[in-house]
């Protein structure tokens, strides 16, 4: 006697939950991207946002020349790149990255789109889910236009993005997918006939108090305030203390205390590094609360991401911002996010019966 087949509903969510794992996976790609993006001062490069033309680089010289001249009217050029000689060759260098990053975020949006208009037409989206998923699809739209938008700042008004919009860009993009790590966790909750989980009092704080120290990243990056510690590796003039000092010297309240908090480098690379002992005590509390409870998987996870996370951040700083090691530390930034959701669903997780 054989069992039955599992019936094509009982599949359907565990496909909608392998589908967001590779969107998932996807956006974590396109922050590396971004990251590598930034450090390489490349996010200004393309001077045009055009959803379906821009999909192609320039295929001949002069489309190259176009591009280069356009970009030699932005104040990056006039101001930085120009005077140090920046040529065609050099140029096509910085365009790449954020050709692909443009590309990954088009290729995101169709894996996205795409098979979520199949689900809903063959009815395979479990009942209470499509708000949610057009949520996170309109998310992805949200992004692309805070992503021209922080563009716009670094083409018109200076010779880099605005740092409030970069770290806005960044706050979407990970939100979207806390979004839909969550998601795909209700989905495979939903195939093992389980209910949805509820976000509690301990997962919402340390969701919050990552989100905060997330965004401090960003504005840190957007500010180049990663080298202003000082450099140098096992230094402890740049890490613990900053330039030699346990409070950093030149410090500006002369604009207010939010100017401050958000504009100035060095407060801000403070509050970074010192915000994150905070949310690394709040992350112990919760792997220790799962480990607990029998949920060994998820706390090792989230105990080798934050712990990783700390390190990279230290060893970032000790290098002068290697390119290699910032990458690596806005990697583990976005694992360190899916994990703390991955946390976070597990705490509110209904408690089994029998």
């Amino acid at each position: 006697m054989t069992s039955a087949s599992p019936s094509p509903s009982s599949l359907s969510p565990l496909s909608l939950a392998r589908w967001l794992l590779v969107v998932a996976i996807m956006i974590v790609g396109i922050v590396v991207v971004g990251g590598i993006t930034r450090l390489t001062e490349s996010g200004v490069s393309i001077t045009e946002w055009n959803v379906v033309s821009g999909t192609l680089p320039p295929l001949t010289q002069a489309q190259w020349q176009a591009e280069f001249d356009a970009y030699r009217q932005t104040p990056q050029y006039i101001l930085v790149n120009g005077p140090a000689g920046m040529t065609l060759a050099t140029y096509k260098s910085i365009f790449f990255w954020e050709w692909v990053h443009r590309l990954l975020a088009r290729t995101i949006g169709m894996v996205f789109a795409v098979p979520l208009a199949w689900f809903w037409l063959r009815g395979r989206i479990p009942a209470g889910y499509k708000p949610r998923l057009l949520a996170l699809l309109a998310l992805g739209g949200l992004q692309g236009a805070v992503g021209w938008w922080m563009v716009k700042s670094g083409i018109v008004h200076d010779v880099k993005v605005s740092h409030y919009r970069l770290a806005t860009h960044l706050a979407v993009a990970l939100f979207t997918l806390g979004g839909i790590v969550w998601t795909m966790l209700d989905l495979r909750a939903l195939a093992r006939g389980e209910a949805r989980s509820r976000l509690t009092g301990l997962g919402t704080l340390a969701l919050a108090m990552l989100a905060l120290q997330l965004v401090y990243g960003a504005l840190l990056a957007g500010l180049r305030a990663g080298v202003v510690a000082g450099a140098g590796w096992f230094s402890w003039d740049a890490w613990p203390l900053m330039q030699g000092n346990i409070w950093p010297d030149g410090v500006d309240w002369a604009a207010g205390a939010f100017h401050a908090l958000t504009s100035d480098p060095y407060l801000v690379h403070f509050f970074h590094r010192t915000w994150a002992w905070a949310v690394v005590a709040v992350l112990v509390v919760v792997a220790r609360v799962l480990r607990r409870s029998g949920q060994r998987r998820v706390s090792v996870a989230l105990h080798c991401a934050f712990g990783m996370q700390v390190v990279l951040g230290i060893a970032t700083v000790w290098s002068g911002v290697a390119i290699g090691l910032a990458v690596l530390h806005q990697l583990c930034g976005a694992v360190l996010l899916a994990c703390t959701v991955w946390a976070a669903h597990a705490l509110g997780r209904p408690a089994r019966r029998g």
